[in-house]
């Protein structure tokens, strides 16, 4: 079933950007620049904002020091939307979702002040993350019945009312002879916490197929799709597509543009089924840039040239003053207990790579777990999701707030047993990136505790070696024993498809009140990587 989602969209058009751009495609030359049939549109867009509603670090934790620098904020957003849209001629405003999850904002207050934020930015359509699931359809059901915007999203199927209701696959933009389609990660099933009655199809195919509906049905010439799905995903799809032009990206936290860390160009062009051009955007993650694309659309619907780029949201970015004065009120409630300083780091604590490979970040909260439930279940060892950790730490105090940025879904820690051949299961698809069990994608890496050493090789991706034990003997796993492990409630349960489900799981404290007490008791941090994690050459496991 191809389900629905609904959305509604403004344009605008920015002054400034921090790497502004022009592209003239393929189409420019077989239109001329005079030609009277040009469409021109600016559009603004945001994704993976993850309940950052104020101005941040840009490791995504609160800006304590303005000294060191400030970055985004819904504020500065919305005064650079509003002022730029005061000059465009025609413009959209579009939302590629996780609006859910990440600070206090969301930790104190659910999606009550996110929706309120929202509401106030005009924005012209909205859909939905892998995150605004995580506490299940009924609960996004009554936040979208908050939201005064369209919201769309053509792959998911809920039957909850008020999604049903709510949600639509596609927006029209009569005024601008334009369609937005959007989809969301078909994965959510595996990375939130959806009703197991909900499903997702395929974005591809959807997107596919909203499209020749749009244009058999509605007339449209110009199709635009907004998408969760990721930088990666986004440009499979420009490829594997017929009839769209511009794709419109979250989900992946990727930095496009021409500064230093950027995964690609803003925007990265592709190549669609018709030989034809697909400029694929997105806009890095928690508000610090806002993407600005003015595009010209050729009589056919192609993109025929764009301009635009990031622009990089700072301290030297007006705020509106209404939206700041009103976010600052709300913080009153949860910035004493949040700026409780509870220790110090002499070294950062770094999230990025925690996805991929081992972090030193991961280290410590695995450890941590470990000496949580040493006295109790005496675990061999600890495996947490490395998608878990949101934000870095930066040295110096560490406060509470800090440790709930970092781990803000409120996750709790479980003991597990597992046989050493599902052990050596876990990690030969944690390095082959494909579940042993059931044949998904393992969204995530997991971290590890010492008393665990896992050896593979990345170009074969074949797991080597794994060694389980504490002290400074390491044995090989045996695949004949069980080991009780220590994780997160979210992985027990099957979350990111690290192992499969598990049943009777207790839940203990959470994993932000286990790091919080572990760093109150050391004072001071310093952990480095602990290099859990061997790269090596060989290619033969000492045991399969």
């Amino acid at each position: 079933m191809i389900p629905r989602a609904a959305f509604a969209f403004s344009v605008a058009l920015a002054t400034t950007a921090s790497a502004e751009i022009y592209l003239a495609s393929r189409e420019r030359a077989i239109h001329p620049p005079a030609c009277p049939d040009y469409f021109n549109i600016s559009i603004y867009h945001v994704n993976d904002i993850h309940a950052h509603l104020d101005e941040i670090t840009t490791s995504g934790t609160d800006c304590t020091k303005p000294q060191n620098g400030c970055y985004g904020g819904y504020a500065r957003i919305k005064a650079v939307v509003d002022a730029g849209r005061k000059k465009a001629k025609n413009s959209l405003f579009l939302n590629a979702g996780d609006e859910f999850q990440g600070t206090l904002f969301y930790s104190y207050y659910g999606g009550e002040k996110i929706a309120d934020t929202l509401n106030q930015l005009n924005i012209d359509a909205f859909t939905l993350g892998n995150h605004e699931f995580d506490q299940g359809d009924k609960y996004l059901g009554e936040f979208l019945d908050n939201l005064t915007m369209p919201i769309i999203c053509a792959n998911v199927d809920s039957q909850d009312k008020s999604i049903n209701s709510t949600v639509k696959p596609y927006h029209l933009f009569p005024q601008y002879n334009l369609a937005v389609i959007a989809v969301t990660t078909d994965t959510i099933p595996l990375i939130s916490n959806s009703d197991d009655s909900t499903s997702f199809a395929d974005p591809i195919k959807t997107v596919q197929y909203w499209a020749d509906y749009v244009r058999a049905h509605e007339h449209v010439e110009r199709i635009v799709a907004l998408t969760h799905v990721g930088y990666e995903v986004d440009i499979a799809m420009a490829q594997n597509t017929t009839g769209i032009h511009l794709i419109i990206g979250g989900h992946s936290h990727t930095l496009l543009g021409d500064m230093a860390g950027a995964a690609g160009p803003y925007p990265t062009v592709e190549t669609n089924l018709d030989g034809e051009e697909v400029f694929v955007i997105t806009a890095y993650r928690y508000g610090e840039y806002l993407g600005l694309l003015d595009v010209q659309f050729g009589p056919n619907g192609k993109v025929v040239g764009v301009s635009g780029g990031p622009i990089h949201l700072t301290n030297q970015t007006a705020q509106d003053a209404d939206l700041q004065a009103q976010i600052k009120e709300w913080r009153v409630p949860f910035d004493e207990f949040g700026n409780e300083v509870i220790g110090d780091t002499t070294v950062l604590l770094n999230h990025n790579g925690c996805k991929t490979g081992e972090c030193n970040f991961g280290d410590l909260i695995c450890d941590a777990m470990l000496d949580y439930r040493a006295a109790q279940s005496a675990p061999a060892g600890c495996l947490l999701n490395g998608g878990g950790i949101r934000v870095d730490i930066p040295i110096g105090n560490i406060t509470r707030g800090d440790v709930i940025t970092a781990f803000p879904f409120g996750n709790a820690v479980a003991d597990v047993s597992l046989t050493g051949r599902q052990l050596w299961d876990i990690f030969a698809g944690a390095v082959s990136g494909v579940s042993v069990f059931n044949g998904q994608p393992v969204v995530t890496w997991p971290q590890i505790s010492k008393g665990v050493r896992v050896t593979y090789n990345p170009t074969t991706k074949t797991l080597i070696n794994l060694e389980i034990g504490q002290g400074d003997e390491m044995p090989m796993v045996d695949f004949d024993a069980t080991y009780r492990m220590v994780t997160a409630d979210y992985v027990a349960g099957g979350g990111d498809n690290i192992m499969p489900a598990q049943s009777d799981i207790v839940v203990l404290d959470t994993l932000d009140e286990v790091l919080t007490a572990y760093i109150q008791r050391l004072g001071s941090i310093d952990e480095e990587l602990q290099n859990r994690v061997v790269l090596v050459n060989d290619t033969t496991p000492v045991q399969s």
